[in-house]
Order: structure tokens, then sequence, then C-alpha cells
């Protein structure tokens, strides 16, 4: 799905009173401080400029890859949801695209954050406008009472010391009243903590509804990490800043999308890109039974042509052969 152009349009008016050489540094300096200080429990962006540059260069990223994460989750009706860990509001226009819920409530600990946040979702759709934000620090008390049917922690994990993060995801979870979808960077770090919440989730009695097809233990080998990619159109002044020449960056992540009742099952998920050769396709899957590369030719007319189609992270119900 396209970033929205409102939000992308305002982002450009707001930067026309900075100069481009400013906000390039304030640019290299964000992405220094989220390498070196995330996970500290710090707060990274100081003023609204910052945070300006933040939704500049983080935003339509963040866009992406919860749309991939929502889409590929998507089976369920969806009138209500909670955003924690809000930031300028990438989840929230995300999950307006993917589902058109009726209401949201965002929290955030940053008021620059959240005062931009309100900004741009007064050009967004009639629940987007009404949405409710709340500049509170993340805490268990604070979810104790908030219930949605869609529960969305985009980045935030990372974000949060190793203590908390466990008493985080049951918190996250018990609000949950039908779905909860959490992203993190596609970095072995950010697998690392999507492994962790999938088996506490798990353990709490949660189905795990994408990307896994189904609850049996993850058969990746422990040197490898399931990750997924989102291709981002920059604006201008995306490149200006990051001083990129190609017209769209890759983002890749990882997510974990968990239910209160048994997913619509699927068979296999696409876990990296087809490989297409003359008369065959190569598709590396995640199945029930483990990691599975399936090659398709062309005898298999119908096969072959779900094949070529299939992208990363899409499901594939093609019957598979077992192994």
């Amino acid at each position: 799905m396209e970033f929205p152009l409102s939000v992308r349009e305002m982002t450009m008016r707001l930067a026309e009173k900075y100069q481009i050489s400013e906000l390039k540094s304030l640019s290299a300096e964000i992405t220094e401080k989220y390498k070196v200080q995330s996970g500290h429990g710090k707060r990274l962006l100081k003023n609204e400029k910052e945070t300006l540059v933040y939704a500049i260069v983080r935003m339509p990223a963040t866009f992406a890859a919860v749309c991939g994460s929502l889409e590929a989750a998507a089976g369920c009706d969806v009138r209500t949801v909670l955003d924690v860990g809000s930031g300028t509001g990438s989840a929230m226009w995300a999950a307006d695209a993917v589902f058109s819920p009726d209401s949201f409530v965002c929290i955030e600990r940053e008021k620059d954050m959240l005062s931009l946040g309100r900004t741009f979702a007064e050009m967004g759709s009639y629940a987007v406008q009404n949405s409710v934000w709340l500049n509170e620090e993340l805490s268990e008390d604070l979810l104790s009472d908030k219930k949605a049917d869609l529960v969305t922690a985009s980045y935030v994990l990372n974000e949060l010391s190793e203590e908390k993060r466990n008493r985080m995801i049951n918190a996250l979870w018990n609000s949950a009243e039908k779905m909860l979808v959490i992203t993190e960077p596609g970095t072995p770090e950010g697998f690392r903590q999507i492994l962790k919440a999938r088996e506490l989730l798990i353990a709490s009695g949660a189905y795990i509804a994408a990307p896994c097809p189904g609850n049996s233990e993850c058969r990746l080998s422990r040197d490898d990490w399931c990750h997924f990619t989102a291709r981002v159109q920059r604006s201008k002044l995306h490149k200006q800043i990051k001083e990129g020449e190609v017209p769209y960056e890759d983002e890749k992540y990882c997510y974990i999308a968990a239910m209160r009742y048994p997913p619509k099952n699927i068979s296999s998920r696409v876990l990296r890109h087809p490989i297409v050769s003359k008369g065959m396709v190569k598709l590396r899957l995640c199945t029930p039974d483990g990691i599975v590369t399936e090659t398709i030719t062309k005898k298999d007319k119908e096969k072959y042509k779900a094949a070529k189609k299939a992208e990363i992270n899409s499901a594939y119900n093609q019957h598979m052969t077992r192994r």
C-alpha cells in the first residue's frame, strides 16, 4: 500500500523552514542513536525538529512494514485499535488502510511525537481524525484497563529494557480482544525478540496467525532469521536527506500475529523472494513440517503459474509435496 500522500506533503511543508544540510546532519545523528542507545529506555528524540526528521525518514518505512504485517494477518473483523508506542502514527495509518476500523487509541510517551502524530491525523479518515492520543509512559498498569479488537506494537520492544519486554508482551496480549500484531526490525536481534514474544504468546494460549503456519516449534537454523522486505518509495526530500540516488529503499522487518481463536489455516508461507529460472521456480517455504525448498516446473501448469506470482511473506496454499 502507498504511504498517504497527504502526510508526505505535510512533512515537506513543515521541512521548508529548515536547511537541507541541517536535516541531513540530524538524520545521521538520529540513526546513530537508534543503533547505539535502543533498549536502554532512553528518550532518543529531543525536540520538534528531530521528530520531523524522524517522520520524514522513518514513517514511510514503518508504515510499509506494518502494512505487510497486518495484511498477512488479516482475517478478523477489526472495529477498534489500540496502538502502543505510536510515534507519529505510522501503525495507525497502516491499520486504517488494511482494516478501516471505527476508532483508534494511540499511546506515545514523547510529546513532540504525539503532537506531530495528531497534526497528521487531521488529514485522515473519520476514525483517524478522531483518534485518541494518550501522552503516557508505557507500563503494564497503563494497559490494564485498555481493550481493543486489534493491538499493535511496532518497533517498540527494541526500545525496552530486557526485563521489561516480557511483562509488556503479556500486557499487550491481555489488551487484545481478537488479535495482537508485533513488528520489529528485520535483524537477528529483532527476530530474537519476536521468537521470545511467540514463545510467551503460545504459552498464554494464543494461536499464531502469521507468519508461521501454526504453533509448532520454529525450525529455522540458529544462524538464520525470519524476516521480510517492504519496498518503500522515497520522496524527493527523503532522497535529499539520506543522499539516496534510487527512488526506493527496502525496509526489512519481522513480525508475529497472535489471535484469540484459530486462524484460517495456511499450508506454507514464502520466506524468500522466488528464484525464477528457465522453466522452473524455486520457493523457500515455512511449512508445519519445517523449512523446505520447493521446485516447481512448467509441467505442473497451475502450481507453476501460482509460484511465479508468489511474493515474500505471502501464504502459499498450493498442495505441497511432503518431505
